[in-house]
C-alpha cells in the first residue's frame, strides 16, 4: 500500500510540474491578456486606452529563451478610450487609419534572458505600413498548469515606449504627446 501511495504521489507531482525543460507552443488567451497605452494629453494628464481585439502565438522554453518565437497581430479598429467619438476619430485616416491598415503586427526577433525573471525581446513593429525595431522589457511571471482549466499556461508582463511620429502618425504634435508608453499583460495557453 505504501508503494502505491508513493507511486501516486510521484505521478501527481509530474503531472502538475511546469514543462520548463522543453519548448512548447502557446496561443495568447485574449480573455486574460491586455494591451494598454498611455499618451500625454496637452500636458495635463496621460490619456489611457487599450486594444481589445488581438491574438498571437509564442514558443517558449525556459531553459533556452534565445530560441523563443513571438508573433502578435492587433486589430487597429479595436482601439478603446472610453469615449465613442474619440475612438471613431482614432480609427480614422489622421491616426490609425484602420480602413487602410486594419492590423499592426509585432514579430519578436531576438530574445535575451537577463535573470530568472526578466529579459528583453527585440522585434519589429509594423504600424501604418511602416516597420521599426522595438525593444520590450519583459518579466516572466509563471509557467505551469492552470488550476482552473488544467491547461499548461505561461504569463508575461512587458513594457516599451515608441514614438508615434516614427510610424508617420503626426496629428496634433506636439500638443498630443509623441511618446506612447505601452504595457502588455499576456497569459497564453499551450497548444494541444
Amino acid at each position: 500500500m505504501r508503494r502505491l501511495f508513493a507511486a501516486a504521489a510521484v505521478a501527481a507531482s509530474l503531472a502538475f510540474a511546469p514543462l520548463a525543460a522543453q519548448a512548447a507552443d502557446f496561443t495568447i488567451d485574449k480573455d486574460h491578456s491586455h494591451v494598454v497605452f498611455l499618451v500625454d494629453h496637452l500636458g495635463y494628464a496621460k490619456l489611457m486606452g487599450q486594444f481589445t481585439d488581438f491574438g498571437g502565438t509564442l514558443s517558449f522554453d525556459q531553459e533556452n529563451v534565445g530560441a523563443s518565437k513571438l508573433a502578435v497581430s492587433i486589430k487597429t479598429a479595436s482601439i478603446e478610450t472610453q469615449l465613442a467619438e474619440r475612438n471613431k476619430h482614432l480609427r480614422g485616416a489622421d491616426w490609425f487609419n484602420a480602413t487602410e491598415f486594419p492590423e499592426m503586427k509585432f514579430v519578436g526577433k531576438t530574445f535575451t534572458k537577463k535573470d530568472d525573471k526578466t529579459g528583453t525581446i527585440v522585434g519589429e513593429l509594423t504600424l501604418l505600413g511602416v516597420t521599426k525595431p522595438v525593444t520590450l522589457d519583459v518579466t516572466f511571471n509563471k509557467l505551469g498548469v492552470n488550476p482552473l482549466d488544467k491547461i499548461n499556461s505561461v504569463g508575461f508582463s512587458a513594457k516599451t515606449s515608441v514614438k508615434r511620429s516614427d510610424f508617420g502618425m503626426k496629428t496634433f504634435l506636439p500638443a498630443i504627446g509623441d511618446q506612447i508608453d505601452i504595457a502588455i499583460e499576456v497569459e497564453a495557453k499551450q497548444k494541444s
